[in-house]
C-alpha cells in the first residue's frame, strides 16, 4: 500500500526502510554522511516551505517530511489494518443488484 508523507509525496509502504526524527539527525555522523551523499546524488526530496520533522528513508530516495514520526507511524499502521480487513465489496454489489 501507500503512505502519504506530506507535501504531496506518497511512498510505497514496503519501500520504507526507516523513519527518523529530524532532531536526531545531527547526533549521528553516519546519518549526516548518508544525507550528504544522497544530496550529492540528488536523491533527496525536501521542501523549504516547512521545517521537516521526520526523514523517511527508502532504498532510492530520502524524503524530508513535515509530519512527525508518530503521525507517519500511525499512517503506516492504518494501512496494515486496512490490508488485513476482509473485502466484502463483491457480496455488497450482489446484494444491491437483487
Amino acid at each position: 500500500m501507500f503512505i502519504h508523507i506530506g507535501e504531496g509525496n506518497i511512498v510505497k509502504s514496503e519501500e520504507v526502510v526507516a523513519i527518523i526524527d529530524c532532531e536526531l539527525l545531527s547526533s549521528s555522523t553516519i546519518t549526516e554522511e548518508m544525507v550528504f551523499n544522497r544530496r550529492k546524488e540528488k536523491q533527496v526530496v525536501e521542501t523549504e516551505e516547512y521545517e521537516p520533522k521526520a526523514m523517511v528513508v527508502t532504498e532510492e530516495v530520502l524524503y524530508f517530511s513535515p509530519l512527525s514520526v508518530a503521525t507517519l507511524k500511525k499512517r503506516g499502521k492504518m494501512q496494515n489494518t486496512l490490508d488485513k480487513l476482509d473485502d466484502y465489496s463483491e457480496e455488497m454489489e450482489e446484494a444491491l443488484d437483487k
